[in-house]
């Protein structure tokens, strides 16, 4: 099966030795991705994030050099969820882009709804690292 899947993209004013530096952080996560704002937290193996579907595993890809930001999420039931993101220098910024996959049981207004809430992520990210690191 292949699915659906929007690209979904915005360039930031920093470096992206300096973005990627603070976006890596698993912790971090729980500043800008409102999915993940509240309830992410570490547990004996990986991540927990609470939603009204239940706890989601979490799995973040290892810091590395290339950046890479994937993450994968479970929920209770279904299929691991892959999502992913990468930074990319652009000059003196970084272009952040992250491929959103529309899910098998998702209808119209439901990917739009995801799609909303991704580029509302996007934006809390460029206004965290614009102002936090200027």
């Amino acid at each position: 099966m292949i699915h659906e899947a929007r690209i979904l993209h915005l360039t930031i004013a920093i470096p992206c030795e300096q973005a990627y530096a603070f976006a890596c952080i698993p912790e971090n996560f729980s500043l800008w991705a409102a999915g993940l704002a509240t309830s992410l937290r570490r547990a004996a193996d990986g991540w927990i994030a609470d939603t009204p579907e239940g706890e989601a595993a979490v799995r973040f890809s290892e810091p590395n050099g290339h950046g890479v930001l994937d993450h994968w999420v479970r929920l209770p039931g279904q299929p691991e969820i892959s999502i992913p993101l990468r930074m990319v220098a652009n000059g003196d910024g970084t272009e952040v882009e992250l491929v959103l996959f529309r899910q098998p049981e998702m209808d119209d207004a439901r990917f739009e709804y995801d799609i909303a809430l991704v580029k509302s992520d996007l934006k809390a990210l460029k206004s965290l690292l614009e102002n936090r690191l200027t």
